[in-house]
């Protein structure tokens, strides 16, 4: 059975993922379900082993000094 998914994302977020999905032959809803799908699998995987996808994120932020109360002041300031 299909369901319909409610998002609400930041706009440059949706364009990049309208552009993404459409390079790929894909629809936005095609590539939200096969994320999805591999968030079930890193059970079969094993805890420490990772994605490809994640695996190609490991040290993207470089020396990038950002901390959680970093995140927690972003998001505070986003729900304003």
């Amino acid at each position: 059975m299909r369901t319909k998914l409610t998002l609400r994302l930041d706009a440059e977020l949706v364009r990049r993922a309208k552009a993404y999905a459409r390079q790929s032959g894909k629809s936005v809803s095609s590539v939200v379900a096969d994320f999805f799908a591999l968030l079930g699998r890193r059970e079969e995987l094993g805890k420490d082993e990772l994605t490809p996808a994640v695996r190609s994120l490991v040290g993207a932020l470089g020396s990038a000094r950002v901390s959680e109360r970093d995140y927690h002041r972003y998001v505070e300031e986003k729900h304003r």
